[in-house]
């Protein structure tokens, strides 16, 4: 399991618009990387528009913001385009990501079990992860990820 202190899994992926996102092409940024299980439920909805209503600020704080979920490009181009999200969101079909930074994990609806996304939230500063929030509050996240000190 990942913790602060820790090198952050490198990776790339596509985004929501086609194009290839690199953890390393923001070495000079704090990124806030942030997994969720799905585009277009409530929670994951609530979510997204509290980090898009907030995205100046996280800006002027040096912050770049990255989703993930195992949802398509194109699952995702709809979601950014319905709810005008500023940030990219990472196709990971082939959960590549996800496992690498041991999010993709057995959960538990109604008495079903399932694989899923467990939402979390990775602070990375020149690669190094620096804070995991692991059960960010969806409707103030934003502000948990500006509280934190780097």
């Amino acid at each position: 399991m990942l913790k602060p202190g820790d090198k952050a899994p490198l990776f790339c992926g596509v985004n929501q618009h086609g194009k290839n996102i690199c953890l390393k092409d923001f070495k000079h940024q704090k990124v806030a990387l942030y997994f969720y299980p799905k585009d277009g439920t409530p929670t994951c909805t609530v979510q997204a528009c509290n980090l898009r209503d907030h995205y100046p600020a996280l800006k002027k704080k040096g912050f770049e913001v990255i989703g993930v979920s195992t949802d398509t490009i194109q699952q995702h181009e709809k979601f950014s385009s319905k709810h005008a999200l500023p940030f990219s969101l990472i196709a990971d079909t082939d959960l590549k990501i996800v496992q690498a930074y041991g999010v993709w994990a057995e959960k538990q609806l109604f008495g079903k079990k399932y694989m899923g996304i467990v939402r979390t939230t990775f602070i990375i500063e020149r690669g190094i992860i620096r804070e995991i929030l692991r059960k960010p509050v969806s409707k103030a996240h934003a502000e948990e990820i500006m509280q934190i000190k780097s």
